[in-house]
């Protein structure tokens, strides 16, 4: 049986800390005892606080913890609920130690949403893969900029670091762990018992596209927000680097360097927003909003939607307009 804690911190969102703790408590149960059979739970799960006392969540919840941080001798694995990153600097202070000790001893490290950022501040993530919610990726960047951050992913793996994207993943990351502990059968029984779907593995469909304005190039800023008004025109790359006063090469560098993409690409995400934000909002064919956002190739519009938003456009049309 694996030990597992969750780490509940004060104005933490609840679900991130009870969601996974039944999960992992009914992984093993809630199927067996639907199927008639003596359940076989696989996980003890306890929830830990900073110093063992109530947490007040960001609702006003609050939560009663087993044990303190300091009171939990051993576990296979710690999963840290979402952070109020208000609280941050408070709360590495006590418990970065805490996630050191316990790693170092074999424990495997997990975060949900800004739970992530706790785990950044041990320094274990620099040089690795990591993602947390989309909307906190700039700021995540900004602090964290020895990081993979791959904000698209649902989850990222790095062995015994692992990461949940936006609060509701937990699902995701518990199920994932489940599968990890006790196999692709029990993990997709558990599923089924709570039906949760098994297997998402993307944020880009929930994401807005408003993450890549933190950096100080105002020459570039000038070139985003150009972009932004003329998008469903002819964009020409080297009569923009030209407006800007730079050659085509220098403005290539320059704009990745600040973005993390390339012109091109920026574009092209832009206008996979602007169709998610019109298949959201009208009723136009797709035919209609690819000619709108500036393509005449339906089917190039289809592959470039699907590269940025993770499904095609009449999945994406389904999933937001289900009647």
């Amino acid at each position: 049986m694996k030990h597992i804690t969750i780490l509940a911190l004060d104005g933490t969102i609840a679900s991130t800390v009870t969601g996974p703790t039944d999960i992992f408590s009914l992984a093993g149960v809630l199927w067996n005892q639907i199927r008639g059979v003596q359940p076989e739970p696989y996980f003890k799960v306890v929830i830990a606080s900073v110093r063992g006392k109530p947490v007040e969540c960001v609702n006003g919840i609050v939560i009663q913890p087993h044990l303190s941080v300091d009171e939990v001798k051993r576990t296979d694995l710690i999963i840290i609920s979402a952070e109020d990153l208000a609280a941050l600097e408070a709360t590495s202070r006590r418990t970065v130690p805490w996630l050191l000790k316990h790693h170092k001893a074999g424990s495997t490290l997990a975060s949900v949403c800004t739970g992530a950022f706790l785990l950044a501040e041990t320094g274990l993530l620099d040089g690795k893969r990591a993602t947390t919610h989309w909307g906190f990726a700039d700021l995540f960047r900004k602090r964290y900029p020895q990081v993979d951050l791959r904000p698209e992913s649902l989850i990222t793996d790095e062995g015994s670091l692992i990461c949940g994207g936006g609060a509701f993943s937990y699902f995701d990351l518990s199920l994932y762990l489940v599968e990890r502990y006790c196999g692709f059968e029990i993990a997709t029984q558990c599923g089924k018992s709570l039906l949760l779907d098994i297997g998402r593995t993307s944020q880009v469909p929930y994401a807005i596209f408003e993450y890549q304005k933190q950096h100080k190039d105002n020459q570039i800023l000038k070139a985003q927000t150009f972009i932004e008004k003329n998008y469903a025109q002819k964009v020409n790359m080297d009569e923009m680097a030209a407006r800007i006063g730079m050659s085509l090469r220098n403005f290539k560098r320059r704009f990745r360097r600040a973005t993390g993409d390339s012109p091109l690409a920026y574009l092209q995400r832009f206008r996979v927003e602007a169709a998610k934000r019109l298949f959201e909002n009208t009723h136009k064919s797709i035919s209609e909003i690819c000619y709108q956002i500036g393509y005449e190739d339906i089917a190039f519009f289809r592959r470039i939607f699907k590269r940025y938003a993770g499904i095609p456009p009449h999945e994406y049309r389904k999933r937001i307009q289900p009647g």
